[in-house]
């Protein structure tokens, strides 16, 4: 093995929270290097969170003039150019790919692209993209890995070369029928997505609700959103033969409480979940433990179990979210300048983009009863907030938690018309421990979503 090149931090993985540590260490002044095996930026701004919301407002805009006419706006028949969707998201991705490596020059954290394996402590070889090889090593090292789409093990499905999320979102036309293993948040967004864009859609959900972790009413609302736009669901279902080739044909094999049958489509999306990057990097060498799960073992500071070894975003098991990995930078970046940062207590929302979203933060009923918590619930469907008055946007509801004892808020749901936006006004009323008093009396402008916070929060029961 040849000498290897000293730096000060190393950064395996250009993720979010990877990529914003390496630009904040090099304008430092510290000499900084990350390894990155594909894409500059991480998949987030490549072939996830960015190139999705992309394509689902392009299919956005495709079902609103579709329905143009019931507000007044007379169409001709709607075409959908899919190269013309795919060719907006590539111009955004090499935007995106522009900007990042701006980045890294402007802040002098050196960007190496090629496939790295840790070789010892606090030592990565790297297989040079273009050829040859790097050996490097840090006082430092952090673990930016993240996951990819999980395939399951059933007969036939991985001889039918199924898409992930990754094919899905670069698809130069809409398929005449896709059928989606998964009816998790991926799931769902890219069948609503692909039923806009006028493909025959049928989701297969393994569970007894779309949406596992969600509480049953929110499942219950998106399932009829979805089947109102002619979006097949079939639940408590298990594939357990595929044949064919997606693109080309498919035919699966699905047992159900019902019975067994056939569900055949052109092509095949697999939406199951997510597996840790960790197998075969080496981490055995580097000293670094993985749980039962293989996801990398950290402490509450996000230190691995190897001295000067941290991990941050999903492969150290961080909720899957770009957010989460931004916050896991912000706690590296302290604890590396002598902090004592945690990762304890945090509150992660999260937005699912259909249309309308889904939006949750704190904790839900469904916990709330898990964990012997008493609460008072209260919901307010969108039809009674005023703002869908004006534009006809009443599907789903609001849907709020606040302790039974005292009077905080401890969680917030919602589908419906800005789920996201009106989420974040709660998000920061909890992290304020007001009472929910102090939001429901708040002077919050007229003709806004957020408005529905007061009536929603006035209808919260009294103390037993």
């Amino acid at each position: 093995m040849s000498q290897a090149e000293q730096f000060d931090v190393l950064i395996l993985g250009s993720g979010q929270g990877g990529k914003l540590l390496a630009w904040h260490l090099g304008r430092a002044g510290q000499r900084v290097a990350v390894v990155e095996r594909q894409w500059v930026g991480g998949s987030c701004p490549a072939v996830a969170c960015l190139p999705s919301k992309n394509e689902i407002w392009s299919s956005r805009i495709a079902h609103l003039a579709r329905h143009a006419g019931e507000v007044g706006t007379i169409t001709g028949e709607i075409a959908i150019d899919m190269h013309k969707v795919r060719e907006r998201k590539r111009s955004m991705i090499a935007g995106e790919d522009a900007a990042h490596l701006g980045m890294y020059s402007s802040s002098g954290a050196h960007l190496i692209m090629g496939s790295g394996r840790l070789v010892g402590p606090k030592t990565i070889e790297v297989q040079l993209n273009d050829g040859g090889t790097r050996n490097l090593t840090a006082s430092q090292v952090v673990l930016n890995l993240g996951t990819h789409a999980a395939v399951p093990a059933i007969p036939g499905l991985k001889a039918a070369s199924p898409m992930t999320h990754i094919g899905a979102l670069d698809l130069d036309y809409a398929p005449t029928h896709l059928v989606v293993i998964g009816g998790g948040y991926i799931g769902i967004e890219l069948a609503q997505a692909y039923r806009r864009f006028g493909s025959k859609v049928t989701i297969i959900e393994h569970g007894s609700q779309l949406m596992g972790r969600e509480d049953p009413d929110l499942a219950e609302e998106m399932l009829r959103i979805v089947s109102a736009e002619d979006i097949k669901v079939v639940l408590n279902a298990e594939v357990t033969k595929v044949e064919g080739r997606s693109g080309a044909g498919v035919t699966l094999a699905v047992h159900t409480p019902e019975g067994d049958r056939i569900v055949e489509g052109s092509d095949l999306l697999v939406a199951t979940g997510r597996i840790p990057n960790t197998a075969d990097i080496g981490l055995e060498a580097a000293g670094i433990k993985l749980d039962e799960r293989g996801y990398i073992r950290v402490n509450e500071r996000l230190q691995t179990s190897a001295p000067g070894v941290w991990a941050i975003g999903e492969a150290a098991g961080s909720p899957q979210f770009t957010h989460a990995s931004v916050d896991d930078f912000r706690i590296v970046r302290d604890n590396l300048a002598g902090g004592n940062r945690s990762k304890t207590g945090r509150l992660i929302p999260y937005t699912m983009f259909t249309d309308p979203p889904l939006a949750h933060v704190g904790l839900s009923e469904n916990e709330a009863k898990r964990h012997g918590v008493s609460v008072r619930v209260a919901k307010l469907p969108m039809s009674n907030v005023l703002r869908t008055m004006a534009t006809d946007e009443k599907q789903g509801f609001l849907k709020v938690i606040v302790g039974a004892s005292d009077d905080r808020i401890l969680g917030f749901s919602m589908i419906g018309a800005e789920a996201g936006e009106v989420m974040a006004v709660v998000q920061v009323a909890i992290l304020g421990a007001l009472p929910y008093q102090k939001l429901r009396d708040a002077v919050i402008s007229h003709l806004t979503y957020a408005e529905a916070i007061g009536p929603l929060l006035s209808t919260i029961p009294e103390r037993s």
